[in-house]
């Protein structure tokens, strides 16, 4: 592939450097960056994301990221934590408050934690995603395949939901609103299902 102009947000809290691996393999150049002029002006922009909601959040208003992404109209694609990050808000809170955590609000929804009955928490390891319709994120990827996922908390399959996986009960393995993209699972770590995913990503 050609070198597209993509920017991973450099948010504080990430395992970015698997993410930019990932990307580079399939030949595209990125950047990590938390420059609000370099991110605004990226062709694509992945919103990376490992640890925890209240953590993820306060690491992106001290990098006075929040408007930033909350403007930005080309293609955004949310990796995991990033993912949840990109609804209105999510149920994991600093430990001993009852508030939820407030979020970066790009797609209407909520994340919850998971509830799964006597299996283990978090949901971790390989599981299968069934596209909920046609969309170009998940072009020339087979209807059940299995990408990698790390996670307790999840967002309930809704209107906004492009793919749905299940652990006990059907979460959101995917969403979509406008330009903005998120996926539950780890791309960088689903082998030819997830590069395949960042490819269509990068053509979006």
């Amino acid at each position: 592939m050609s070198g597209a102009n993509l920017t991973i947000v450099d948010t504080g809290c990430a395992n970015i450097s698997s993410v930019k691996f990932a990307v580079e393999r399939l030949g595209i150049i990125a950047n990590v960056s938390d420059d609000l002029q370099e991110i605004s002006k990226a062709q694509r922009v992945i919103l990376p994301g490992v640890g925890s909601a209240p953590a993820a959040m306060r690491s992106i208003k001290n990098k006075q990221l929040t408007e930033c992404l909350r403007t930005l109209k080309q293609p955004v694609l949310g990796v995991c934590l990033g993912m949840q990050l990109m609804v209105e808000y999510s149920q994991e809170n600093n430990l001993g408050e009852q508030v939820n955590t407030e979020c970066l609000g790009l797609i209407p929804g909520s994340v919850n934690k998971m509830q799964v009955g006597e299996l283990r928490l978090p949901h971790m390891g390989w599981n299968q995603v069934t596209s909920t319709r046609e969309n170009p994120l998940f072009a020339n990827i087979d209807d059940g395949a299995y990408f990698y996922f790390v996670h307790g908390y999840a967002v309930n399959v809704y209107e906004h939901t492009l793919a749905s996986c299940n652990y006990h009960k059907d979460f959101s393995a995917a969403i979509n609103k406008d330009n903005f993209f998120g996926v539950q699972f780890h791309p960088e770590r689903s082998s030819d299902a997830g590069a395949q995913l960042l490819k269509n990503f990068a053509q979006l």
